[in-house]
Protein backbone atom coordinates (compact mmCIF):
# COMPACT_ATOMS: atom_id res chain seq x y z
CA UNK A 1 0.00 0.00 0.00
CA UNK A 2 1.37 3.41 -0.97
CA UNK A 3 1.56 6.33 1.48
CA UNK A 4 -1.55 8.48 1.93
CA UNK A 5 -2.77 11.18 4.29
CA UNK A 6 -5.68 10.49 6.62
CA UNK A 7 -8.37 12.93 7.75
CA UNK A 8 -11.32 12.46 10.11
CA UNK A 9 -13.51 15.56 9.83
CA UNK A 10 -16.38 16.35 12.15
CA UNK A 11 -18.91 17.63 9.61
CA UNK A 12 -19.91 16.84 6.03
CA UNK A 13 -18.79 20.33 4.98
CA UNK A 14 -15.32 19.73 6.42
CA UNK A 15 -15.22 16.33 4.72
CA UNK A 16 -15.73 17.65 1.20
CA UNK A 17 -13.31 20.50 1.85
CA UNK A 18 -10.51 18.10 2.84
CA UNK A 19 -10.60 15.74 -0.16
CA UNK A 20 -7.28 15.95 -1.98
CA UNK A 21 -7.57 17.34 -5.53
CA UNK A 22 -6.78 15.25 -8.58
CA UNK A 23 -3.03 14.71 -8.85
CA UNK A 24 -0.77 14.30 -11.89
CA UNK A 25 -1.40 10.55 -11.94
CA UNK A 26 -5.14 11.16 -12.40
CA UNK A 27 -6.04 10.01 -8.88
CA UNK A 28 -7.76 12.23 -6.35
CA UNK A 29 -8.52 11.70 -2.70
CA UNK A 30 -11.23 9.30 -1.59
CA UNK A 31 -13.85 9.06 1.13
CA UNK A 32 -13.61 6.21 3.63
CA UNK A 33 -16.84 4.78 5.06
CA UNK A 34 -16.83 1.05 5.78
CA UNK A 35 -13.68 0.61 3.71
CA UNK A 36 -14.67 -2.86 2.51
CA UNK A 37 -13.84 -2.11 -1.14
CA UNK A 38 -11.33 0.70 -1.29
CA UNK A 39 -8.91 -0.80 1.25
CA UNK A 40 -8.74 -4.01 -0.79
CA UNK A 41 -8.04 -2.07 -3.97
CA UNK A 42 -5.37 0.00 -2.26
CA UNK A 43 -3.63 -3.17 -1.08
CA UNK A 44 -3.69 -4.48 -4.64
CA UNK A 45 -2.29 -1.15 -5.93
CA UNK A 46 -5.27 -0.83 -8.24
CA UNK A 47 -6.04 2.59 -6.75
CA UNK A 48 -3.70 4.87 -4.84
CA UNK A 49 -5.58 7.89 -3.47
CA UNK A 50 -3.28 10.52 -1.97
CA UNK A 51 -5.70 10.97 0.92
CA UNK A 52 -8.50 9.16 2.73
CA UNK A 53 -11.22 11.25 4.35
CA UNK A 54 -12.91 9.16 7.03
CA UNK A 55 -16.62 10.03 7.28
CA UNK A 56 -17.21 7.89 10.37
CA UNK A 57 -17.85 10.87 12.64
CA UNK A 58 -20.41 12.62 10.45
CA UNK A 59 -23.59 10.93 11.63
CA UNK A 60 -25.63 10.21 8.46
CA UNK A 61 -26.58 6.88 10.02
CA UNK A 62 -30.35 7.11 10.46
CA UNK A 63 -33.39 5.86 8.55
CA UNK A 64 -36.25 8.34 8.91
CA UNK A 65 -39.88 8.20 7.81
CA UNK A 66 -40.66 11.82 7.06
CA UNK A 67 -44.43 11.36 7.32
CA UNK A 68 -45.32 12.25 3.71
CA UNK A 69 -44.50 8.80 2.43
CA UNK A 70 -40.86 9.71 1.92
CA UNK A 71 -38.17 7.59 3.51
CA UNK A 72 -34.77 9.17 4.13
CA UNK A 73 -31.78 6.85 4.44
CA UNK A 74 -28.42 8.17 5.63
CA UNK A 75 -25.36 7.16 3.64
CA UNK A 76 -23.64 5.71 6.71
CA UNK A 77 -26.42 3.30 7.61
CA UNK A 78 -24.83 -0.13 7.55
CA UNK A 79 -26.07 -2.95 5.37
CA UNK A 80 -26.93 -4.99 8.47
CA UNK A 81 -28.93 -2.19 10.12
CA UNK A 82 -30.86 -1.51 6.93
CA UNK A 83 -31.62 -5.19 6.33
CA UNK A 84 -33.23 -5.41 9.79
CA UNK A 85 -35.12 -2.12 9.65
CA UNK A 86 -38.94 -2.46 9.45
CA UNK A 87 -39.09 0.17 6.70
CA UNK A 88 -37.25 -2.26 4.44
CA UNK A 89 -38.10 -5.63 5.97
CA UNK A 90 -41.87 -5.09 6.15
CA UNK A 91 -42.65 -2.45 3.52
CA UNK A 92 -40.25 -3.51 0.73
CA UNK A 93 -38.76 -6.97 1.37
CA UNK A 94 -36.76 -6.73 -1.87
CA UNK A 95 -34.58 -4.03 -0.26
CA UNK A 96 -33.97 -6.18 2.81
CA UNK A 97 -33.45 -9.43 0.88
CA UNK A 98 -30.86 -7.86 -1.42
CA UNK A 99 -28.84 -6.85 1.64
CA UNK A 100 -29.15 -10.20 3.43
CA UNK A 101 -27.96 -12.01 0.32
CA UNK A 102 -24.90 -9.81 -0.08
CA UNK A 103 -21.48 -10.34 1.49
CA UNK A 104 -20.88 -11.93 4.89
CA UNK A 105 -22.27 -10.94 8.32
CA UNK A 106 -18.93 -9.35 9.20
CA UNK A 107 -18.93 -7.19 6.08
CA UNK A 108 -22.60 -6.25 6.41
CA UNK A 109 -21.89 -4.95 9.91
CA UNK A 110 -19.39 -2.37 8.64
CA UNK A 111 -20.23 -1.73 4.97
CA UNK A 112 -22.43 1.32 4.43
CA UNK A 113 -25.19 2.08 1.95
CA UNK A 114 -23.32 5.09 0.59
CA UNK A 115 -20.24 3.07 -0.22
CA UNK A 116 -22.17 -0.03 -1.23
CA UNK A 117 -23.65 1.49 -4.38
CA UNK A 118 -20.19 2.69 -5.43
CA UNK A 119 -18.34 -0.61 -5.06
CA UNK A 120 -16.03 -1.40 -7.94
CA UNK A 121 -16.27 -4.34 -10.29
CA UNK A 122 -14.85 -7.74 -9.41
CA UNK A 123 -13.53 -8.21 -12.95
CA UNK A 124 -10.27 -10.13 -12.38
CA UNK A 125 -8.44 -8.13 -15.05
CA UNK A 126 -9.32 -4.85 -13.34
CA UNK A 127 -8.07 -6.12 -10.01
CA UNK A 128 -4.87 -7.91 -11.08
CA UNK A 129 -3.07 -4.61 -11.93
CA UNK A 130 -1.14 -6.40 -14.68
CA UNK A 131 -3.49 -7.18 -17.58
CA UNK A 132 -4.70 -4.50 -20.01
CA UNK A 133 -7.78 -2.83 -18.56
CA UNK A 134 -9.43 0.30 -19.94
CA UNK A 135 -11.21 0.87 -16.65
CA UNK A 136 -7.97 0.95 -14.66
CA UNK A 137 -5.69 2.31 -17.42
CA UNK A 138 -7.69 4.04 -20.18
CA UNK A 139 -6.55 3.12 -23.68
CA UNK A 140 -4.65 -0.01 -22.65
CA UNK A 141 -7.28 -2.44 -23.94
CA UNK A 142 -9.64 -4.96 -22.37
CA UNK A 143 -8.15 -8.36 -21.56
CA UNK A 144 -11.57 -9.66 -20.56
CA UNK A 145 -12.95 -9.59 -24.10
CA UNK A 146 -10.97 -12.66 -25.12
CA UNK A 147 -10.11 -13.82 -21.62
CA UNK A 148 -11.89 -15.60 -18.79
CA UNK A 149 -15.09 -13.57 -18.73
CA UNK A 150 -17.49 -15.96 -17.00
CA UNK A 151 -18.46 -13.44 -14.30
CA UNK A 152 -18.76 -10.42 -16.58
CA UNK A 153 -21.59 -8.47 -18.20
CA UNK A 154 -23.87 -9.25 -21.13
CA UNK A 155 -25.93 -6.02 -20.94
CA UNK A 156 -24.68 -2.45 -21.23
CA UNK A 157 -21.26 -3.45 -22.53
CA UNK A 158 -19.12 -1.61 -25.07
CA UNK A 159 -16.08 -2.42 -27.20
CA UNK A 160 -14.03 -0.87 -24.38
CA UNK A 161 -15.27 -2.80 -21.32
CA UNK A 162 -17.49 -5.71 -20.25
CA UNK A 163 -16.93 -5.45 -16.49
CA UNK A 164 -20.08 -6.24 -14.51
CA UNK A 165 -21.49 -4.17 -11.67
CA UNK A 166 -21.00 -6.29 -8.56
CA UNK A 167 -23.55 -4.95 -6.08
CA UNK A 168 -26.94 -6.28 -5.00
CA UNK A 169 -28.72 -3.48 -3.13
CA UNK A 170 -28.52 -1.01 -6.02
CA UNK A 171 -30.48 -3.40 -8.23
CA UNK A 172 -33.32 -3.26 -5.71
CA UNK A 173 -33.02 0.45 -4.92
CA UNK A 174 -33.38 1.33 -8.59
CA UNK A 175 -36.96 0.02 -8.48
CA UNK A 176 -38.07 2.91 -6.27
CA UNK A 177 -36.88 5.90 -8.31
CA UNK A 178 -34.70 6.97 -5.41
CA UNK A 179 -32.97 10.32 -5.21
CA UNK A 180 -29.30 10.49 -4.21
CA UNK A 181 -28.37 13.46 -2.03
CA UNK A 182 -24.78 14.66 -2.41
CA UNK A 183 -22.54 17.43 -1.11
CA UNK A 184 -19.51 19.21 -2.54
CA UNK A 185 -17.54 22.25 -1.46
CA UNK A 186 -19.82 24.29 -3.73
CA UNK A 187 -23.06 22.97 -2.21
CA UNK A 188 -25.39 20.02 -2.60
CA UNK A 189 -27.42 18.49 -5.38
CA UNK A 190 -29.99 15.77 -5.97
CA UNK A 191 -29.34 12.99 -8.49
CA UNK A 192 -31.85 10.46 -9.75
CA UNK A 193 -30.41 7.11 -8.70
CA UNK A 194 -31.03 5.73 -12.18
CA UNK A 195 -28.63 8.41 -13.50
CA UNK A 196 -25.88 7.87 -10.93
CA UNK A 197 -24.01 5.10 -12.75
CA UNK A 198 -22.89 5.36 -16.35
CA UNK A 199 -22.22 2.45 -18.75
CA UNK A 200 -18.68 2.13 -20.08
CA UNK A 201 -19.16 3.33 -23.68
CA UNK A 202 -15.90 5.07 -24.63
CA UNK A 203 -14.86 5.97 -21.07
CA UNK A 204 -15.04 2.90 -18.82
CA UNK A 205 -12.80 4.60 -16.27
CA UNK A 206 -15.76 6.84 -15.38
CA UNK A 207 -18.34 4.79 -13.47
CA UNK A 208 -20.62 7.48 -11.99
CA UNK A 209 -21.49 11.12 -12.57
CA UNK A 210 -20.11 12.12 -9.15
CA UNK A 211 -17.45 14.78 -8.98
CA UNK A 212 -14.09 14.05 -7.39
CA UNK A 213 -15.06 15.83 -4.15
CA UNK A 214 -18.73 14.79 -4.16
CA UNK A 215 -19.96 12.90 -1.10
CA UNK A 216 -23.17 10.88 -1.01
CA UNK A 217 -24.95 11.94 2.19
CA UNK A 218 -28.19 9.98 1.82
CA UNK A 219 -31.12 8.77 -0.25
CA UNK A 220 -34.79 9.70 -0.52
CA UNK A 221 -37.37 7.25 -1.79
CA UNK A 222 -41.05 6.52 -1.63
CA UNK A 223 -42.18 2.95 -1.06
CA UNK A 224 -45.68 2.22 -2.35
CA UNK A 225 -47.98 0.06 -0.26
CA UNK A 226 -47.91 -2.72 -2.83
CA UNK A 227 -44.11 -3.02 -2.60
CA UNK A 228 -44.68 -5.58 0.15
CA UNK A 229 -45.09 -7.94 -2.78
CA UNK A 230 -41.43 -7.89 -3.73
CA UNK A 231 -38.53 -10.34 -3.85
CA UNK A 232 -34.84 -10.55 -4.66
CA UNK A 233 -33.69 -13.74 -6.38
CA UNK A 234 -29.95 -14.33 -6.68
CA UNK A 235 -28.26 -17.10 -8.67
CA UNK A 236 -24.65 -17.69 -7.60
CA UNK A 237 -21.99 -20.36 -7.42
CA UNK A 238 -22.53 -21.00 -3.72
CA UNK A 239 -25.25 -20.13 -1.25
CA UNK A 240 -23.38 -17.50 0.76
CA UNK A 241 -20.72 -14.85 0.25
CA UNK A 242 -20.69 -15.06 -3.53
CA UNK A 243 -21.43 -12.40 -6.10
CA UNK A 244 -24.40 -12.85 -8.39
CA UNK A 245 -24.08 -14.66 -11.68
CA UNK A 246 -27.57 -13.29 -12.28
CA UNK A 247 -30.12 -11.67 -9.99
CA UNK A 248 -33.56 -10.14 -10.30
CA UNK A 249 -35.31 -7.61 -8.07
CA UNK A 250 -39.08 -7.57 -8.58
CA UNK A 251 -41.94 -5.56 -7.09
CA UNK A 252 -45.51 -6.12 -8.29
CA UNK A 253 -48.79 -4.28 -7.96
CA UNK A 254 -51.44 -6.94 -8.62
CA UNK A 255 -55.19 -7.00 -9.10
CA UNK A 256 -55.86 -10.68 -8.57
CA UNK A 257 -53.70 -12.40 -11.19
CA UNK A 258 -53.37 -9.26 -13.31
CA UNK A 259 -50.36 -6.97 -13.14
CA UNK A 260 -51.20 -3.32 -12.56
CA UNK A 261 -47.55 -2.30 -12.39
CA UNK A 262 -44.28 -4.21 -12.42
CA UNK A 263 -40.79 -3.07 -11.54
CA UNK A 264 -37.80 -5.18 -12.51
CA UNK A 265 -34.11 -4.72 -11.76
CA UNK A 266 -31.30 -6.98 -12.98
CA UNK A 267 -27.96 -7.70 -11.33
CA UNK A 268 -24.85 -9.71 -12.09
CA UNK A 269 -25.43 -9.40 -15.84
CA UNK A 270 -24.95 -5.69 -16.57
CA UNK A 271 -22.27 -3.04 -16.37
CA UNK A 272 -24.49 -0.83 -14.16
CA UNK A 273 -27.56 -1.37 -11.95
CA UNK A 274 -30.12 -2.27 -14.60
CA UNK A 275 -33.83 -1.36 -14.79
CA UNK A 276 -35.68 -3.48 -17.37
CA UNK A 277 -38.31 -0.89 -18.27
CA UNK A 278 -39.45 -2.44 -21.56
CA UNK A 279 -40.21 -5.69 -19.75
CA UNK A 280 -42.08 -3.71 -17.09
CA UNK A 281 -44.23 -2.09 -19.78
CA UNK A 282 -44.95 -5.46 -21.36
CA UNK A 283 -46.19 -6.89 -18.06
CA UNK A 284 -48.66 -4.08 -17.32
CA UNK A 285 -52.21 -5.33 -17.78
CA UNK A 286 -51.15 -8.95 -18.32
CA UNK A 287 -52.28 -12.00 -16.37
CA UNK A 288 -49.02 -13.22 -14.88
CA UNK A 289 -48.53 -16.77 -16.06
CA UNK A 290 -45.26 -18.63 -16.54
CA UNK A 291 -45.53 -18.00 -20.29
CA UNK A 292 -45.99 -14.25 -19.77
CA UNK A 293 -43.10 -14.19 -17.29
CA UNK A 294 -40.92 -15.97 -19.87
CA UNK A 295 -41.81 -13.42 -22.53
CA UNK A 296 -40.99 -10.59 -20.13
CA UNK A 297 -37.63 -12.20 -19.35
CA UNK A 298 -36.82 -12.44 -23.05
CA UNK A 299 -37.65 -8.76 -23.49
CA UNK A 300 -35.45 -7.89 -20.50
CA UNK A 301 -32.48 -9.51 -22.23
CA UNK A 302 -33.03 -8.12 -25.70
CA UNK A 303 -29.68 -6.90 -26.98
CA UNK A 304 -27.69 -9.01 -24.52
CA UNK A 305 -24.33 -10.19 -25.85
CA UNK A 306 -22.20 -12.96 -24.48
CA UNK A 307 -18.42 -13.12 -24.87
CA UNK A 308 -17.80 -16.84 -24.72
CA UNK A 309 -17.41 -17.96 -21.13
CA UNK A 310 -20.37 -15.83 -20.01
CA UNK A 311 -22.82 -16.87 -22.75
CA UNK A 312 -24.70 -18.92 -20.16
CA UNK A 313 -25.66 -15.75 -18.30
CA UNK A 314 -28.35 -14.91 -20.86
CA UNK A 315 -30.53 -18.01 -20.30
CA UNK A 316 -29.62 -18.02 -16.60
CA UNK A 317 -30.67 -14.39 -16.28
CA UNK A 318 -33.94 -15.06 -18.08
CA UNK A 319 -34.72 -18.01 -15.83
CA UNK A 320 -33.90 -15.89 -12.78
CA UNK A 321 -36.36 -13.22 -13.93
CA UNK A 322 -39.09 -15.82 -14.46
CA UNK A 323 -38.56 -17.23 -10.97
CA UNK A 324 -38.54 -13.78 -9.38
CA UNK A 325 -41.75 -12.73 -11.13
CA UNK A 326 -43.59 -15.90 -10.16
CA UNK A 327 -42.24 -15.79 -6.59
CA UNK A 328 -43.36 -12.17 -6.21
CA UNK A 329 -46.81 -12.94 -7.60
CA UNK A 330 -47.15 -15.77 -5.08
CA UNK A 331 -46.46 -13.51 -2.06
CA UNK A 332 -49.53 -13.62 0.17
CA UNK A 333 -50.20 -10.21 1.64
CA UNK A 334 -51.76 -10.01 5.10
CA UNK A 335 -55.10 -8.62 4.05
CA UNK A 336 -55.38 -11.20 1.27
CA UNK A 337 -54.57 -14.03 3.67
CA UNK A 338 -57.56 -13.08 5.79
CA UNK A 339 -60.05 -13.14 2.94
Amino acid sequence: MRPFSYHRPSSPEDAVAQVAPMGPAGQGGAFLAGGTTIVDLMKLHVVAPPSLTDIGALGLDAIEDRGDGTLHVGARVTMAAAAEHPAFRDRAPVLSDALWKAASPQLRNVATLGGNVLQRTRCPYFRDNVSPCNKRDPGSGCAAMDGINRLLAVLGTSDQCIASYAGDWANALILFDATVETLTADGGRDIAFADLHVPPQDHPERETILGDDELITGYRLQIPEWARRSVYVKARDRESYAFALASAAVALDMDGDTVREARLGLGGVATVPWRAREAEGFLAGKTLTEDVATQAAQIAFQGAQGFGHNDFKIPLGQNTVVKALLDAAAVQLTEEAGQ
